[in-house]
């Protein structure tokens, strides 16, 4: 029964992998507390939530409370209206690692990992609308484990890509195997998708010829193909990388007649006819009769999937801790994105006022890119420095800050955003636990667990408190192991306070009349 565990620090109760057999209204829409509106003007009270037409909410949202509870309150509301999903979750590693993004422990045992994984992909994918798009950020130690879960919850035909970041540029020299200078980005779609963007291509000549294609034999119609050598009759023969097959004549810098050209042609003849329907010019510029072409118009051109400063001007973790220190004058985070991955990705998928989410938000870049890009956002963190860090990032944000994308894209500031939390009830226990500094306090907080809050039905009080508090197996246990005994009496079902809960006499102290009404106008209840 006092099986020793590994000890962690406090924060890893929080990433609780949920035991569904014994859930039945966990995912209930919850009650939200503590709105507060934020603008350029300040911090001031919510009195509406703000619709489209079609009945969505338009705020840019910012939750505070367990990212796979609000998920699904949020599934109320966002089912199949978000366009893009980012997330960096905690990493899972084969051995214990500093190296994560998160200010808390995620050194997960492989099985929690993938369970707690899956859990919150399952609800995300129902937010995602119909051509929607996920990306989740990943080492190469959970790479392969990511990659079969999401093939099982996206399906193997939708997956898109694997990107690979450059996240620094000075790996460390020491490395035991190798130095390790990128981390993996999975992108998904949800069912049809057109395509990622990498932006535009105006004008410009290509090859025609491409070496890993087979030998092809195309028929150019007369007056097809511009050339740029002098006018005149020219007879079968092998050039450099194609083969003259017909006689040909050149007037005025055009085929006047009909000819036909072999080579390893990236296009077959079908696309040739295609082309030229759609005012496709083909070019010889040499006796080499290397053939390329020219679309009419602009066209899309597809993104990299290698992420670099370089290649795409996407910076490093190093640039990221640069743009974090100069809004904060501090170290907040060991290894953050950099704001130029994060508008990279949101680039490829979507367009201003498309909804952009993520439900590990840590440091606010989502957030804070997502605001400067005009698109509609959602972040959701449970931990106490979503107030302290990303609220106060994205203030700076409406205040105009020059940092990260801002000079890039010209960002002047404004905009505004709706901070709220999930109504906590049996959550607020969990934190009163994890504060306790010794069993003096642990001890006395039973009491008023089993005052006030919801414990398993199962729970045994009177044999815990009377028996098994006094045994010398549980005083020798260390308070971690003695906090998640604890915690693990309370009743899941109860974290948070259900909107069908709310007038309860037993919440008043939880939920004043204002965050009622706001709850159920934000459910579209009012």
């Amino acid at each position: 029964m006092y099986t020793k565990q590994i000890t962690k620090r406090q924060e890893i109760f929080f990433n609780q992998v949920l035991a569904f057999d014994e859930i039945d209204r966990l995912f209930d829409p919850k009650a939200l507390t503590h709105f507060s509106r934020y603008t350029k003007d300040g911090k001031s009270a919510v009195t509406q939530i703000k619709r489209r037409t079609d009945g969505t909410p338009t705020e840019n949202l910012i939750i505070k409370g367990n990212n796979l509870i609000a998920l699904h309150s949020l599934a109320t509301q966002f089912r199949g209206k978000v366009k893009l999903i980012y997330i960096d979750p905690p990493y899972y590693f084969r051995k214990t690692k500093a190296e994560d993004s998160f200010a808390y422990n995620s050194n997960f045992k492989l099985s929690t990992w993938l369970t707690f994984m899956k859990n919150r992909l399952e609800i995300a994918k129902e937010l995602l609308t119909d051509d929607g798009v996920i990306f989740v950020s990943i080492d190469d130690d959970g790479l392969a484990h990511l990659k079969l879960l999401m093939d099982d919850i996206f399906t193997k035909e939708n997956f898109i890509a694997y990107f690979m970041w450059m996240k620094t540029a000075t790996p460390p020299s020491l490395s035991k195997n190798v130095r390790k200078k990128l981390e993996y980005v999975l992108c998904y779609r949800k069912n049809t998708f057109e395509g990622l963007f990498g932006g535009i291509v105006e004008g410009g000549d290509m090859p025609l010829l491409n070496e890993s294609n087979a030998l092809n034999t195309l028929e150019f119609p007369a007056f097809s193909v511009q050339f740029k050598i002098p006018d005149g009759i020219y007879y079968p023969a092998k050039k450099d990388k194609t083969t003259l097959e017909s006689e040909l004549v050149v007037c005025n810098g055009w085929n006047s007649t009909p000819f036909k050209l072999s080579g390893n042609f990236k296009w077959t003849q079908s696309t040739i006819t295609k082309e030229i329907e759609n005012n496709t010019t083909f070019i010889i510029k040499s006796e080499k009769f290397a053939i390329r072409y020219i679309r009419e118009g602009e066209r899309n051109k597809k993104p990299s999937n290698f992420i670099s400063k370089i290649e795409c001007g996407v910076g490093t973790n190093e640039d990221a801790k640069k743009e974090l220190f100069e809004l904060f004058q501090k170290d907040l985070f060991k290894y953050p994105k950099p704001e130029s991955l994060i508008s990279y990705l949101i680039n490829t998928a979507t367009n201003e006022s498309d909804i952009v989410l993520d439900y590990h938000l840590g440091s606010g870049t989502t957030a804070a890119v997502a605001h400067k890009m005009g698109r509609q956002y959602i972040g959701i963190e449970q931990m106490d420095y979503v107030e302290t860090l990303a609220v106060e990032r994205l203030k700076k944000v409406i205040d105009g800050e020059q940092g990260g994308i801002s000079k890039e894209i010209n960002w002047q500031g404004g905009g505004e955003f709706v901070y709220c939390e999930l109504g906590e009830w049996n959550a607020q226990a969990k934190a009163a636990i994890l504060a306790c500094d010794n069993w003096v306090e642990l001890d006395r907080l039973f009491t008023e667990l089993c005052d006030k809050y919801f414990l398993k039905y199962n729970v045994n009080v009177q044999k815990f408190a009377n028996e098994i508090c006094q045994e010398p197996e549980f005083l020798a246990l260390t308070l971690d192991e003695q906090k998640q005994m604890m915690l693990e009496m309370l009743d899941l079902n109860q974290l948070y306070i259900n909107v069908s809960d709310m007038n309860d006499s037993q919440f008043e102290c939880g939920l004043n009349q204002e965050d009622k009404d706001l709850t159920l106008e934000f459910y579209g209840m009012k």
